[in-house]
């Protein structure tokens, strides 16, 4: 495997976990998002992804070994519920008083937010590390001059 293979598979990565905070930010900006009616509710936003495998030739033999990618396929609406709430005084109450809050697990959103950070983190420290091992090798082409 190259260290360019290296690269493109953790900034898909990278690519995908950006995509993740996106979508996770939205949800929580609107998780108080307030509607008079329960088809205008805001509706949480959820990435689809999948791992795309690719075979790679070896180029000193016949050795074939599998790269994978993270590809966005889409960015989808969960159809959730929405929370009805009798708030009579809310400006944005229905003639019967209730108005209409997102079906958005805060908690949730906030576990799915760690973990999409630490992934990213992750591949930022594989990226170092195969930086670092090209400065090796550098040197090491450098010694014997």
């Amino acid at each position: 495997m190259s260290f360019s293979d290296i690269y493109t598979i953790a900034g898909s990565a990278m690519t995908a976990e950006t995509v993740r905070l996106n979508t996770v930010a939205s949800n929580l900006a609107n998780a108080d998002a307030v509607s008079a009616n329960p088809n205008d509710v805001y509706k949480p936003l959820k990435p689809v992804f999948a791992t795309v495998y690719n075979r790679t030739q070896l180029s000193s033999g016949d050795s074939v070994y599998p790269d994978a990618q993270v590809r966005i396929m889409d960015v989808v609406q969960h159809q959730g519920k929405p929370e009805k709430r009798f708030e009579p005084s809310n400006p944005l109450a229905n003639t019967d008083g209730y108005v209409y809050y997102p079906d958005i697990d805060v908690v949730a959103e906030m576990a799915d937010m760690m973990s999409a950070t630490r992934s990213f983190e992750t591949n930022v420290q594989v990226l170092t590390n195969v930086k670092s091992m090209q400065q090796g090798l550098l040197r090491l082409g450098q010694g014997r001059s």
